[in-house]
């Protein structure tokens, strides 16, 4: 939210609150931060990679002692709950911990060839922008920003207008441990113009972006106008397949978590519940009640699950898919008055409404009956995304045939899990470009430069 073309004014959504006002990065100010990274980043590169990845860790440990700190700031800008909030503080330390693994062992290869010696390196980009969102804001940033860190490059972080605090709180904390002045720097501002002039500008080498597939794409458009790298991870719209051989109290019950986790405001929720006809009645027996056992109310409440939406904006968003009127198969309670609360909502619907195939990025899921496996998995990809989703079931062989018939970048089993950091992470289709997180993270921020030496006798 803007507060004039200067100024980012940042509010509390549980309460509606000014919790701060942040000053915005005009283009100039981007120009002059590119010319600091990429004077820091020689630097850094040159630096041995054990005491690279001695800094990493040092940084790691700054965070860690801040968790607490870094959890009640995220309550105060993105309104998530305290348990939620520790989770992603805790996150960032740890993806410091596991890129600074990798900084020594970011190697080349040996190729045979005739007439000498082949090698390749993995030289660094140099200046990377990591374009972060508002639902996850610290986690999200450290998936571009550690790694990047790790593989020799400095970085310029343009978190979203409504959570700037954690990220400039994080650039403290890396001059604290020791990060070169420069190499890690914090540009809060508006999209169309802060992000613009991120992206378009010449010295950076490669975006990072996470977001709305609508805004990706206009992004790769500038990126491809200077052929720069680019890593996308965009919206899903992700199904939870519950097959009838499945445990269906489990499934039921951990269905709540997988759509109404972070208030729904997750690329991986899993939104769209497929449910085989033969159990479908209990299945939705068995939801109801655990829905609205799902703790709702205030952020800093340790026995809160979930808190509210991001913004007066995004409620107006969820609620124009669900009108008053609707019929809601079932419907949780959202407390009254002050913050931008929305009740968990599930609708029984029909594979062709808006809300079985559009992002809603709210509590709402729509549940859909389907009658034998080529069916669950002709509406699980029935959809332009195809980021994760789940499937229940105790039969090995259809996990494993489903699970490679689905179209989407990561599936669990008898799990709604879609993210660890040690593994790749990434979509299918309208989901995005490119991998982040796991073994791979550094190679994508780097170039692979070959280098031919001749053994022939002169």
């Amino acid at each position: 939210m803007s507060n004039g073309p200067h100024e980012l004014k940042i509010l509390n959504p549980a309460t509606e609150e000014v919790v701060a006002t942040v000053p915005t990065t005009s283009p100039e100010e981007v120009d002059a931060a590119v010319r600091r990274a990429a004077a820091a980043q020689e630097a850094w590169a040159a630096v041995a990679p054990g005491d690279r990845a001695r800094l990493l860790r040092r940084f790691a440990e700054v965070v860690d002692a801040q968790i607490d700190p870094l959890a009640e700031l995220e309550l105060r800008e993105a309104g998530h709950p305290l348990g939620n909030a520790r989770w992603e503080a805790g996150n960032v330390r740890d993806l410091l911990h596991y890129a600074a693994g990798g900084v020594e062992r970011l190697t080349g290869t040996q190729i045979p060839v005739a007439g000498g010696l082949n090698i390749t390196v993995q030289e660094p980009l140099g200046v990377v922008a990591v374009i972060a969102p508002w639902n996850f804001p610290m986690p999200i940033a450290a998936w571009g920003a550690a790694p990047a860190l790790a593989a020799g490059n400095a970085v310029l972080l343009k978190p979203a207008e409504t959570t700037p605090l954690t990220a400039l709180r994080l650039a403290e904390l890396a001059l604290e441990a020791g990060l070169p002045e420069g190499l890690f720097q914090v540009l809060p501002g508006e999209g169309p113009v802060t992000g613009t002039a991120l992206v378009d500008h010449p010295g950076v080498a490669k975006v990072v972006f996470t977001g709305s597939t609508a805004t990706g794409r206009r992004i790769a458009a500038r990126c491809a106008a200077q052929t720069k790298r680019l890593t996308l991870e965009l919206g899903g719209k992700s199904p939870n397949i519950v097959f009838a051989d499945a445990d269906i109290e489990a499934a039921a019950a951990a269905a709540p978590g997988s759509f109404l986790d972070n208030t729904g405001q997750d690329c991986c929720a899993r939104s769209r519940i497929l449910v085989q006809r033969g159990v479908y009645d209990r299945f939705m027996e068995l939801l109801e009640p655990a829905v609205k056992a799902f703790a709702v109310g205030d952020p800093a409440d340790p026995a809160t699950q979930m808190g509210p939406l991001i913004s007066a904006a995004q409620r107006e968003r969820v609620r124009s898919y669900v009108p008053e009127d609707a019929p809601a198969a079932i419907r949780g309670e959202a407390p009254a008055g002050k913050g931008f609360w929305y009740p968990a909502t599930v609708l029984e619907g029909r594979p062709e409404d808006r809300t079985a195939v559009e992002e809603i990025f709210g509590p709402v899921a729509v549940v859909l009956p389907f009658d034998d496996e080529a069916e669950a998995v002709r509406l699980a990809n029935a959809t332009d995304y195809g980021l994760s989703g789940s499937l229940w079931t105790r039969d090995v062989g259809r996990a494993l045939r489903v699970s490679r018939a689905v179209a989407a970048g990561n599936l669990s089993v008898n799990s709604h899990s879609s993210v660890r950091y040690w593994t790749p992470f990434g979509g299918f289709k309208q989901s995005g470009l490119g991998r982040e997180l796991g073994p791979d993270a550094l190679a994508a921020f780097t170039e692979t430069k070959n280098i031919f030496i001749s053994t022939e006798e002169r």
